[in-house]
């Protein structure tokens, strides 16, 4: 193999093994160029597998207990309320291009989850879709947000509620979007010096959560004949061209990585898990609500209150336990006790008709070698992400069909993509590949060395 000079990723955010592997692979002539030059095979995703930690996860090579996050919105403290959102300011632990800033080494970032607000860096960095508004100051340095104007007409960090079913209005902003961002990171390959460069596209997450119902003949509300029958398919392969075209831009002594942070796969419903608890006995209101509202909307009688749950594409389950949060009433000696009874009910709840669904649940101290931050206490995959959680009460059921915050099709699946294409590189598949062995890899590409505290392994 030459010798490498420089690191390209181009992260898809939600890409599957399924689509990008299987299905779409020979009308993808350009990714499928790196698999026959690469090393190749599914990615292992964090628990949870989302973006927030999932990213921050693969760049810092630390599990999520480690950096003390869990998901979008985290507790700040044993209270009820105080939640924080996931930004840079919650990342402690070093990023790859921290490392490499040290190291003398130059990197470029393009729409990276959890890099807003901008931190110092060698290079240049134009944050992610977590962004408040291009109105922000979503660049470092801070100039560099006038030149992306200009080179783009109205830069875009994310899709304007992508849970809509004005979905010509969806796809319309989706590819706007994606052909912004890659133009930008064209420019800045060509104008600027880089040793690492790094751009996250979120338009296929985008796109399954808006369309998949149109291209899964297993999916519930499958639409066969509709006009978006073949949307995502088609997006894969305009994403392809528009890879195709960064690619026209490097030469053999770069290293290119194409990485997903989990994977996608249809949404069969929701349950509703805090109308599961008040069902079980575990959690009481002083007035239950007339119509659908958010938990946060209506009066907790915290004294007679066991747990409450979080909604997403994941469960989070949070006790109220004694002496721990204020109102707490599950005695300290009990809480195994009751954490375990709630996790067996939650594994044998089955679908609408009983049916088991397959649902697992992790406790975050046997899953991760340190526990930080105020992690749930449990973590749901209702039916093994096949269900959503939906945190809302007032439906007056237990199973849903429909999303409490708007039009969903698809969940996150466990495994994501990774090719890692070099010059002289000979094609193989790899078993067991894990997020965190992208940091250390991109590190040992570059002759930097790899922290020893980083959890992952160089991908050899």
């Amino acid at each position: 193999m030459n010798k490498i000079q420089k690191v390209l990723i181009i992260g898809l955010d939600c890409a599957p093994p399924k689509l990008i592997f299987d299905q779409y692979l020979s009308d993808l002539p350009n990714i499928r160029s790196l698999i026959e030059r690469g090393i190749y095979g599914k990615l292992c995703s964090t628990i949870p597998a989302i973006t927030c930690p999932a990213w921050m996860s693969m760049m810092t090579s630390k599990n999520p207990g480690k950096l003390g996050f869990y998901g979008f919105r985290n507790r700040a403290d044993y209270s009820y309320d105080n939640m924080t959102i996931a930004n840079s300011r919650l990342v402690k632990e070093n990023t790859v291009w921290d490392i490499l800033s040290q190291a003398g080494k130059t990197s470029i970032l393009v729409g990276v989850p959890q890099t807003y607000p901008p931190k110092p860096l060698r290079g240049y960095m134009i944050t992610s879709f977590l962004t408040p508004s291009t109105d922000s100051q979503y660049t470092y340095p801070p100039s560099l947000k006038y030149e992306i104007e200009r080179v783009v007409d109205g830069y875009m960090l994310d899709v304007e509620g992508f849970r809509t079913e004005d979905k010509s209005s969806l796809l319309e902003q989706i590819y706007e979007m994606t052909e912004k961002r890659f133009t930008v990171a064209r420019h800045l390959m060509q104008n600027k010096e880089w040793d690492f460069f790094m751009l996250v596209e979120m338009g296929p997450d985008r796109i399954h959560h808006g369309f998949w119902k149109y291209c899964d003949p297993e999916h519930r509300k499958y639409e066969p004949g509709s006009q978006y029958e073949h949307a995502i398919k088609d997006y894969y392969i305009y994403l392809d061209e528009e890879i195709g075209e960064m690619l026209k831009l490097i030469d053999d002594d770069t290293a290119v990585m194409l990485v997903s942070d989990h994977g996608a796969k249809r949404m069969d419903g929701g349950i509703c898990v805090n109308e599961w608890l008040m069902q079980e006995g575990y959690l009481h209101l002083k007035e239950y609500p007339q119509q659908m509202v958010s938990l946060s909307d209506v009066e907790i009688d915290w004294p007679h209150t066991q747990a409450w749950g979080e909604g997403g594409y994941y469960a989070r389950i949070f006790m109220n336990v004694k002496g721990r949060e204020p109102n707490g009433v599950i005695k300290p000696r009990k809480y195994e006790k009751v954490r375990d009874e709630i996790a067996g009910k939650l594994e044998a709840l089955g679908d609408e008709n009983g049916k088991p669904i397959g649902t697992k649940v992790f406790k975050p101290q046997e899953i991760y070698p340190v526990v930080n931050g105020v992690p749930p206490d449990l973590i749901v995959y209702l039916g093994n992400l096949l269900w959503r959680s939906v945190g809302s009460v007032g439906l007056n059921t237990i199973h849903t069909f429909e999303n409490d915050t708007g039009p969903d099709d698809a969940n996150h699946d466990q495994y994501g993509i990774f090719v890692l294409a070099a010059s002289g590189q000979t094609p193989e598949q790899r078993d067991g590949l894990h997020l965190m062995d992208v940091a250390p890899t991109v590190l040992s590409l570059l002759d930097v060395d790899v922290p020893e505290d980083m959890e992952g392994k160089a991908v050899e």
